[in-house]
């Protein structure tokens, strides 16, 4: 089972090929690296199996409010596992070690653009997010409370780091 730990700045280059091997196109690869450059990256994870980097996820700070309150969150994404990695729990692995760091870090809510099907398992639920408004919203924009007592407000809004605006 690969071995999740903090990704440092070497392991950039190999960050990147994770990203681009595990989607389309190069976009999720270069938000990566722009939330980094621009210091709004909170949690980076690499999943490290035999010396090789073949997962990562990040968690970046995000602007939320909501009924005359600023609430502690951020946004996981993206995460991604090398092709011929994926399907054996490293992404969610991955997903737990960031929520876990998250918590006791003492952040309040996490949000996410998901699958639904697939984040469920993780706690998180598009009810959860649907008090605050954001581009975003819809059944595949989630939250995820970490704090018991953290209440979710009337109406709010949700601000991603200022790189998923220039996606």
């Amino acid at each position: 089972m690969a071995r999740i730990r903090p990704a440092e700045p070497g392991d950039m280059p190999a960050i990147r090929a994770i990203h681009l091997a595990a989607f389309p196109t190069a976009l999720e690869a270069d938000l990566v690296e722009a939330l980094e450059r621009e210091g709004d990256s909170v949690v980076s994870l690499v999943a490290d199996q035999g010396g090789e980097a073949v997962g990562h996820v990040l968690l970046s700070r995000m602007r939320v409010s909501g009924d005359g309150r600023d609430y502690r969150a951020l946004g996981l994404g993206p995460v991604a596992v090398l092709p011929g990695y994926q399907g054996g729990g490293i992404g969610a692995a991955l997903v737990v070690g960031a929520l876990a760091i998250a918590r006791a870090s003492g952040e309040e809510l996490v949000f996410l653009l998901g699958e639904p099907d697939y984040y469920r398992r993780f706690g998180f639920t598009a009810e959860a997010a649907a008090p605050f408004a954001s581009p975003y919203a819809g059944p595949y924009f989630m939250a995820l409370t970490l704090r018991p007592g953290v209440e979710a407000p009337a109406a709010g809004t949700a601000a991603y780091a200022r790189p998923f605006s220039d996606i």
